[in-house]
C-alpha cells in the first residue's frame, strides 16, 4: 500500500507487519487531492452497500464539489428511495445506471454480482478514457478469470471492500459524527493502476465511507475469502448451528424459549459481545464451563474446518459463483423462498421481550461449538496465505461488530432472508451441510474428552495476538440497531 496524501502506518502482527491506514473525519478535507482529478462519482446500484456507499460519499464529499450520482437500471424499484434520499434527476444525481456509468470519473459496480456477471460488458462500452473502475467485492474478477476474460485496458480498476453489511455501514458512519473514526473496517485491492494514483483513490473513498481501519489486500483474496466466510461462520455456518441446537436442546428436554436462549440468544448475545471486547480466549474463561467447552469445541473443530475447507476449494475453483449465476437465472422467474418457518422462529418474539429480565448467560457447549468454527475458518484462510487483517477482519470483526448485533436484533432466519443474493444463495446451501455436521458428528461426540493439542492450539493461537492488534484500531462506539 503506498499513499501520497495519507499516513501509511506499520501494524505489527504475528510473523511480521502489514499497512494499514488509519480513517477519521479529520482526513475527510484530504479526499479531493486524494481522488486525483474525480470530479463525479457514479454508484451503480441501490441495494444495502449501493445505498450506504452513495450517502456516506456525498456527506463525506460536501462541499468539495465533488458530485455523487447514483445510476438505476430501467424499471428499479430502487428508484423512489432514492429519490427521498436527495438524489434525484433534477439535480442530477440520478439517472439511468449506463448514463451516469458514461459521465463518471470513478464508477463504483454495486449491482448485484450476478448481474453484473451478465452485464459488466455493457458497462465497460460506455465508460470514458480512463474513468476508475470500483468494486466492492472480487466476484466479477473470478467471473471475468472463468470466461477467459478482464477489465477493459487503461483503466484503474479499485476496491473498497466494507467488512460489514450495508445497513452497518450506514448506521456506524451516521453514529460516528460525534466519535472520529467510528465505521466498518475496509480492504481495498489495487488490480490496475495505469494512472500511478490508484492506492490513494481506493484510500479517498474507504476512508469516505468511514472506515476506521484500512488495510491491503487482492481482489483475488478479497472474493476468495469473503464468498467462503459468508458461507461458513458469517451466515451459513451460524445457521446451521442455531438450528442444531435448537433442536438438540429440545431433544434433551429444553421447554422452546431456553432452546432459543441457550442457542440463538447466546450466539449473538454474550459470546458475540465477549469476543467483540475481550477476544477469543475470553469466552471460555467466561463460560462457566471449561471443561464442556473443551469438549465441545474439541468435538466441533475437525469437522467444520473440514466443510470450511470443502467450501474454500469451491470458491476457488469457481464452483460456487458459477452457482450463484444458474441460480439468478432461475430466479428470474420464481423468487427465492424464505428459510425463516422452522419452528425455532415462531418464539424470536417472546425471547425479545424476555430481554433485561435476567443476566445474559454464555452457554459453554453453544460457545465451544462456534469458537471451534470461527477458529476452524480462522485456521483455513491463515494456512491459505491471507493477511492476518483479512482473516480476523472476514472470521470475527465482521462477525461480532456488524452481522451478529443484527442477528440480535432480529433473529438469525430474518438476516438470512435479507442479505445480498449472493450470501443468501451460498447460505441456503451450506448451511444445512454444516448443521448435519453439528448433529451428526459433533454433538454425538461430546462425551468424548477434550483433546489437549487442540485445546492448546486454540489457546497458543497467533490469531489472538493479531485480533488484539486490529483491536486497538476500534473506535470506542458499538452499532446501534
Amino acid at each position: 500500500m503506498k499513499s501520497s496524501v495519507f499516513r501509511v502506518e506499520r501494524m505489527d502482527v504475528p510473523g511480521g507487519s502489514e499497512d494499514i491506514v488509519r480513517g477519521g473525519r479529520d482526513l475527510f478535507g484530504l479526499l479531493p487531492a486524494a481522488l486525483h482529478g474525480v470530479e463525479r462519482i457514479g454508484v451503480l446500484g441501490w441495494g444495502p452497500q449501493g445505498r450506504a456507499q452513495a450517502l456516506n460519499l456525498r456527506d463525506s464529499l460536501a462541499g468539495t464539489g465533488i458530485t455523487v450520482a447514483v445510476g438505476l437500471r430501467p424499471g428499479s424499484r430502487s428508484v423512489e428511495d432514492a429519490r427521498t434520499q436527495g438524489f434525484t434527476e433534477e439535480n442530477g444525481t440520478l439517472g439511468d445506471w449506463l448514463e451516469v456509468a458514461a459521465a463518471s470519473d470513478l464508477v463504483i459496480l454495486l449491482i448485484a454480482d450476478a448481474a453484473l456477471a451478465a452485464q459488466h460488458e455493457e458497462i465497460f462500452a460506455v465508460l470514458k478514457p480512463g474513468a476508475t473502475i470500483g468494486l466492492s467485492h472480487g466476484f466479477l474478477l473470478g467471473h471475468l478469470t472463468s470466461i477467459g476474460s478482464a477489465f477493459p485496458e487503461g483503466h484503474p480498476v479499485i476496491a473498497v471492500c466494507p467488512k460489514g453489511m450495508g445497513d452497518s455501514v450506514r448506521r456506524l458512519y451516521q453514529q460516528g459524527a460525534t466519535v472520529n473514526g467510528a465505521g466498518i473496517n475496509a480492504s481495498i485491492a489495487v488490480h490496475a493502476d495505469p494512472d500511478g494514483h490508484a492506492w490513494d483513490r481506493a484510500l479517498a473513498w474507504s476512508i469516505g465511507l468511514g472506515s476506521p481501519y484500512t488495510f491491503a489486500t487482492t481482489l483475488r483474496s478479497e472474493y476468495l475469502s469473503d464468498i467462503a466466510g459468508e458461507r461458513a461462520i458469517l451466515l451459513g455456518a451460524v445457521h446451521g448451528l442455531v438450528e442444531a441446537l435448537y433442536r438438540y436442546f429440545r431433544i434433551e428436554g429444553a421447554d422452546p424459549v431456553t432452546a432459543y436462549v441457550r442457542s440463538t440468544e447466546a450466539i449473538t448475545g454474550p459470546i458475540a459481545r465477549t469476543i467483540s471486547t475481550d477476544g477469543l480466549a475470553a469466552v471460555r474463561a467466561a463460560s462457566g464451563d471449561e471443561e464442556l467447552f473443551d469438549r465441545a469445541y474439541s468435538a466441533a473443530y475437525g469437522p467444520a474446518r473440514d466443510l470450511v475447507a470443502e467450501v474454500y476449494d469451491e470458491v476457488a475453483d469457481g464452483t460456487e459463483l458459477r452457482s450463484v449465476i444458474l441460480a439468478e437465472r432461475r430466479l428470474a422467474t420464481r423468487p427465492m423462498t424464505e428459510i425463516g418457518g422452522s419452528p425455532m422462529w415462531s418464539h424470536s418474539a417472546e425471547v425479545h421481550a424476555r430481554r433485561g429480565t435476567a443476566p445474559a448467560r454464555i452457554d459453554p457447549l453453544t460457545a465451544g461449538l462456534f469458537v471451534a468454527t470461527m477458529m476452524a475458518q480462522v485456521d483455513e484462510f491463515a494456512a491459505r496465505g491471507h493477511a492476518w487483517s483479512e482473516i480476523v477482519n472476514e472470521s470475527v470483526i465482521e462477525a461480532v461488530d456488524s452481522l451478529l448485533p443484527y442477528m440480535h436484533a432480529r433473529d438469525v432466519a430474518y438476516m438470512v432472508d435479507n442479505c445480498s443474493r449472493t450470501a443468501r444463495l451460498g447460505t441456503r446451501r451450506w448451511g444445512p451441510r454444516f448443521q448435519a455436521a453439528y448433529e451428526q458428528i459433533a454433538l454425538p461426540h461430546l462425551d468424548r474428552p477434550a483433546d489437549p493439542a487442540l485445546i492448546k492450539g486454540f489457546l497458543d493461537n497467533p490469531a489472538h495476538d493479531a485480533l488484539a492488534a486490529a483491536a486497538e484500531l476500534r473506535p470506542s462506539v458499538d452499532i446501534s440497531v
